[in-house]
């Protein structure tokens, strides 16, 4: 039995979704912890590709539970489009359950949410407009909707009565916008609630329950580390902590449960949005990036900014979360290249520097420094042990997991669950006391000292 965390160690759009899919194949119980619609999993089963944003990547297994915790924020009508979505598409949607604590993003803060975010001008976050930040903010505020009240017709009535009410001097004084009608707010939740309820459950018993059984659980987080609000490149960052501490308090565990962490990370490094991306290529090889690595994000459509893998950071995740080991993805994308760059530390006015900054202005002043590597220029989408790989690409690998001091467990090589190298099994191989040994094939084989 273990009980196993799945984090972004980059910007997010790391993959997670496909890693998650694969290990819930092993998984009794998948909890999603954090975040709302703003996140987008993406998943390649044959010929069919689901795209979620809610729903744990789990639902794709018919035995397996999926929780939404306490931690994330929902928006009753995207959900139910995305269980309609999976129900056209022959997948049964009867083990998706609903934490009743989970708030709830309302039609006023999505309209909060664009209206400020253009307000901004220049000094924009790039949030996705979907109305997770004013949702969280209602939530700390104290003035939020949680799922146990959409449930309640009276209660329902009784909070937006006045919130209602609350939020239309700020969208008429501040932003010229039309009130909303409380009626119809109330009227068109309470249709949503009507359809939701079957799956609405107190989420901590029922993960409590799934411990004591001693079952296997994943922890899904969304986004990534460096969009985590505390420990992120602040205030370029999301509402919630994708950390992997996040996943205790969102899906209501203790630390004591939580047996590994994966952190989940692309060969390369994207970013979506605003603020200070070191290694981000303008020209044409961010470009060839972007067109292999089909980097357009799933909730959004914006391009993906694409630059070098960026070991400071992965470091920094590491540390942060606690890594055990990592997935690396799309190694595929850089199949082409005949020389391929490795940020060691950054250059920050004058000095050498290994460590994240916390400053936002500090960061955007920092200058990678490269280690460059021979590329493989052939193709390893087709390969399925690391004994497939060419010379280089295993050596680009190993220099990965040695800057990181971490082992590296599973590799993806295309978006197919088939392409993908399993080099442990995070749910059911053991947890090493040592992170390397001289004497095994393990990627994370520490060969040689590596100056940062």
């Amino acid at each position: 039995m273990a009980n196993v965390v799945v984090i972004g160690a980059q910007w997010g759009d790391e993959g997670k979704g496909k890693i998650t899919d694969l290990l819930s194949k092993s998984a009794d119980v998948v909890v999603r912890y954090q975040g709302g619609v703003n996140a987008g999993h993406t998943v390649v089963v044959q010929d069919q590709t689901f795209k979620l944003h809610l729903i744990p990547s789990g639902i794709l297994y018919p035995k397996t539970e999926c929780i939404i915790g306490s931690g994330t924020v929902i928006d009753p009508k995207v959900l139910l489009e995305e269980l309609d979505q999976l129900e056209a598409l022959n997948v049964s949607t009867s083990n998706l359950l609903i934490s009743e604590t989970a708030h709830v993003t309302m039609p006023y803060h999505r309209l909060i949410d664009q209206a400020s975010e253009e307000r901004r001008g220049s000094h924009k976050i790039g949030t996705t407009k979907r109305g997770i930040g004013p949702t969280y903010a209602d939530k700390s505020e104290r003035i939020g909707i949680r799922v146990v009240d959409l449930m309640d017709s009276e209660e329902l009535k009784d909070q937006l009565r006045w919130t209602v009410e609350y939020k239309n001097v700020i969208l008429e004084k501040l932003y010229n916008l039309p009130p909303l009608d409380p009626k119809a707010v109330v009227d068109e939740y309470l249709g949503y609630a009507d359809r939701l309820r079957p799956h609405v459950v107190d989420s901590s018993v029922r993960i409590a329950e799934a411990v004591r059984k001693r079952r296997n659980i994943l922890f899904e987080g969304a986004q990534g580390t460096l969009l985590d609000l505390d420990h992120g490149t602040y205030p370029y960052v999301t509402s919630s902590n994708p950390v992997a501490g996040g996943a205790c308090v969102g899906a209501g565990v203790g630390p004591t449960i939580i047996d590994r962490v994966i952190g989940v990370a692309k060969a390369y490094t994207t970013r979506v949005g605003e603020g200070p991306f070191p290694t981000e290529l303008n020209g044409e090889l961010g470009q060839l990036l972007c067109d292999r690595g089909a980097e357009f994000g799933t909730t959004t459509g914006r391009k993906r900014r694409c630059g070098w893998f960026d070991a400071v950071i992965g470091r920094y995740a590491v540390r942060i979360n606690g890594l055990d080991c990592l997935a690396i993805t799309k190694l595929d994308v850089l199949d082409e290249l005949d020389e391929i760059n490795v940020c060691v530390a950054y250059e920050l006015d004058g000095e050498r520097c290994v460590d994240f900054p916390s400053s936002a202005r500090r960061f955007a002043r920092c200058r990678p420094i490269y280690k460059t590597l021979p590329g493989w220029q052939q193709s390893t989408a087709d390969c399925r042990s690391l004994e497939d790989l060419p010379s280089q690409a295993l050596d680009y690998l190993k220099f990965l997991a040695e800057l990181m001091d971490v082992p590296i467990a599973i590799v993806s090589l295309g978006a197919s669950r088939d392409q993908t190298i399993i080099v442990e099994d995070p749910i059911h191989g053991p947890k090493r006391a040592l992170l390397y040994s001289q004497d095994t094939p393990e990627l994370g084989l520490r060969h040689q000292e590596i100056e940062v």
